[in-house]
């Protein structure tokens, strides 16, 4: 009911990050035998599980002094929800962010990230196999040279990444006890990474599942192939790549991103981004060979309303993808 739960009062928006709520998604998992759960970290104040990630890169710096209001700069990489989690920051603390952007990235997030002040260096040129994160990467080199003393974080190498995300499962595992199964999609590793090492460092058996886009260079095996939805996967692989960290791997393709997002806005009435609809059909994929009574979750990255120009537009989706609704058999599974 409304009001039941403790009102309290914060310190700044960025005391918010975090602590985002888990759901039990009883209408979608009905009949599978097991419980399903899913971590909003689209309640997040930028919207997305990158809060985590851009609140943690940074905090250190600002903190030591050498991130400084009004003097410093920082200069990233991305495509979309780490760029609005640094933007965030950065205008919360009145440092000037650099957000090196893609012809993929959509208008939506280029809006978000002009709204809370950030300056936005567009790549309109692919590297000479058609991807874009090589050039994005040459262009933050270059204003490095350009910037003194501006500060990249790297969230492709850099530690804080992964570390951010222990927060992630521990409170996972603090609101369900024991999880079985855990089903995240995997971009520059630091979600899974950090996930699977406070696994390990608590000696639990949680099954972890990497979900990554088919075409994706971060596992072995996959043929280069287009991809029109950001979120997941990646063109190289990225620093934190830790081969040990998942247990499975399940490789998803746009169309699986799709379906799976509606299927969930139609049953949970859950409107979530691309990552988190390639979760939710990875899960529906691996259900047969999930044992009874396991407690799964899926970690849902995003909001939908980023998406609605392409997951959600039927018009998009026709001229772009081949799409079948409710079309979860296409992914590939090692589960």
């Amino acid at each position: 009911m409304v009001g039941d739960r403790m009102s309290v009062a914060y310190k700044g928006i960025l005391s918010v990050i975090g602590g985002t709520p888990l759901v039990e998604l009883a209408q979608l998992s009905e009949g599978l035998g097991f419980s399903l759960y899913a971590k909003l970290e689209m309640a997040n104040p930028g919207g997305s599980i990158k809060d985590r990630t851009a609140l943690t890169m940074l905090d250190e710096k600002i903190r030591s002094g050498e991130l400084v209001a009004g003097k410093s700069t920082v200069v990233e990489s991305s495509s979309g929800n780490l760029a609005v989690g640094l933007a965030q920051v950065c205008g919360y603390h009145r440092i000037r962010f650099i957000c090196v952007v893609d012809a993929k990235t959509n208008s939506h997030n280029i809006g978000m990230l002009h709204a809370y002040g950030a300056e936005v260096e567009l790549v309109s040129h692919p590297d000479a196999d058609g991807e874009y994160l090589p050039a994005r990467i040459r262009r933050v080199r270059e204003l490095l040279d350009e910037i003194p003393g501006a500060y990249w974080p790297n969230q492709y190498a850099n530690l804080s990444n992964p570390r951010a995300h222990e927060t992630t499962m521990q409170e996972i595992v603090s609101a369900v006890g024991r999880v079985d199964y855990l089903f995240a999609a995997v971009s520059s590793f630091g979600t899974l990474r950090g996930c699977a090492q406070y696994v390990a460092q608590h000696g639990l058996s949680t099954r972890i599942v990497a979900v990554d886009a088919v075409g994706s260079h971060i596992f072995e095996g996959q043929p280069r192939t287009r991809r029109l939805l950001p979120g997941h996967g990646a063109s190289t692989r990225p620093a934190l790549f830790d081969p040990t960290a998942a247990d499975d791997v399940v490789h998803v393709t746009d169309a699986d991103c799709i379906a799976g997002c509606r299927l969930l806005v139609e049953t949970e009435a859950i409107l979530a981004g691309a990552s988190s609809g390639a979760a939710v059909t990875a899960l529906l994929r691996a259900a047969p060979r999930i044992p009874a009574g396991s407690v799964c979750v899926v970690i849902l990255a995003d909001r939908g309303d980023r998406y609605l120009q392409t997951v959600y537009s039927d018009d998009w989706v026709g001229r772009n993808i081949d799409f079948t609704p409710r079309q979860t058999s296409s992914a590939t599974t090692s589960c």
